[in-house]
């Protein structure tokens, strides 16, 4: 006898991933504007309800990508462990998938066509960049309530970091310019960018630039 009704969990995501995996390859391959919502079902072999139902549509589809990947890193910034150490993994895991190529050409999507479908950037903004201000606002705000970090708005502090982090080498990866780091490079990258956030920031080694500066 068939069963029938929902599946089970595991088999839920399993087919969630596979329907991402899919819409990734395609949006890669032809873009936003010019991909339909029947290729993508298609492809994934699921029905345009289910992806309706799951996503509201291709613009939530395409943030879900967002999420899925951002996921990678918000979700490992520790609380317990010493703020160097817990920002330098996090960088480190942010910046290698920042700088991945499938990343670099979805990021380049976004902003070719973002102004044709102010959609599609709202739900990547809110998916990706927003999400991981908010993890990181959180953590310099406990971290301001031990007093490590200097007095001073959270939020700034978060986009400061991220900032950091990006820096000049993500614009000539996004421009061609640049190869793909390793990643050795990665851990270079993100050790530099933290440790010089973090002597502006930290109380102590604001004092000791204070002492300098009189």
């Amino acid at each position: 006898m068939i069963k029938c009704g929902r599946p089970a969990k595991g088999n839920e995501l399993l087919s969630r991933d596979r329907l991402l995996d899919a819409a990734l390859a395609l949006f890669l391959e032809h873009g936003y504007g010019n991909l339909n919502m029947e290729t993508i079902a298609k492809e994934a072999r699921v029905s345009m309800r289910t992806i309706y139902s799951q996503f509201g549509g291709k613009a939530g589809l395409f943030g879900a990508l967002i999420r899925r990947s951002s996921d990678q890193f918000v979700a490992d910034l520790s609380e317990e462990e010493q703020p160097e150490q817990a920002l330098e993994a996090f960088a480190q895991k942010f910046l290698y998938r920042i700088t991945r190529p499938d990343v670099v050409r979805i990021r380049a999507i976004l902003i070719g066509e973002s102004t044709r479908f102010p959609d599609l950037a709202t739900h990547f903004y809110q998916q990706g960049p927003q999400r991981t201000l908010k993890v990181l606002e959180q953590f310099f705000a406990k971290q301001q309530g031990t007093g490590r970090f200097v007095e001073m708005d959270p939020r700034f502090l978060a986009e400061q970091f991220i900032c950091s982090l990006r820096g000049e080498r993500l614009q000539q990866l996004q421009l061609g310019l640049a190869a793909t780091p390793d990643e050795q490079e990665i851990q270079i990258w993100a050790q530099q960018a933290t440790r010089l956030f973090l002597y502006g920031c930290t109380k102590n080694c604001l004092c000791s630039t204070e002492i300098m500066l009189r």
